[in-house]
């Protein structure tokens, strides 16, 4: 399913692969456990609680938004990124080399994304692979400009989102995520993960 250029797969992950991700994600976390990012120059926090998987991280703090090697916190190296995710990224991305970051978005309470766009990348030929585990989210979208026209659609658990081609650098965010719309995290609440390719291919 494509809407405004996001090729969308509903229930791409069932059930089982869901918890056995969750799982794994688990005693990941606990490596790299969860932070605060907060806003460049305000230092204002985010809504959201954030860690990352593979070679590169993207963090944010007063400083600006960038990619590193090491948690900001703990200054330990990110986990590398499950199997299941590379074979997901293998399947859907249509491109021909890995990802290096897989960012995980931890969504709580009124925890919510505004627009915006992916722009930390070098490489904007490679998609952006996301999964939704947990509460349905109302994710939005909309063009290439802030200014241009929006719309929303609800991404449920197990859902996959691939934006890529014209759409790569469309705004997006989340509005919010609804209560109580799935069992699969004990507490509530939704994880996404969204595997990014960061560097040129040649830059390696």
């Amino acid at each position: 399913m494509q809407i405004d250029g996001f090729q969308i797969y509903p229930g791409y992950l069932d059930r089982e692969a869901q918890v056995a991700l969750v799982s794994l994600l688990r005693d990941l976390v606990a490596t790299c456990p969860f932070y605060t990012p907060r806003m460049p120059r305000s230092g204002k926090p985010m809504s959201v609680q954030m860690t990352n998987l593979g070679k590169l991280g993207w963090v944010a703090d007063k400083t600006g938004y960038r990619y590193q090697a090491r948690h900001p916190e703990t200054g330990a190296p990110w986990p590398a990124i499950p199997p299941q995710l590379l074979d997901l990224w293998q399947t859907l991305a249509h491109y021909p080399h890995p990802p290096e970051a897989c960012l995980v978005n931890h969504y709580t309470g009124k925890a919510r994304m505004g627009l915006h766009q992916d722009a930390d990348e070098m490489d904007f030929d490679a998609p952006v692979v996301s999964v939704s585990l947990g509460d349905t989210a109302v994710f939005r979208i909309g063009g290439a400009t802030r200014n241009d026209p929006t719309r929303s659609f609800r991404l449920q658990s197990g859902d996959v989102l691939v934006m890529g081609g014209p759409a790569r650098m469309n705004y997006h965010g989340v509005d919010r995520v609804l209560p109580a719309t799935s069992t699969l995290l004990n507490g509530g609440g939704r994880l996404n993960l969204t595997l990014r390719r960061v560097n040129l291919p040649q830059d390696q």
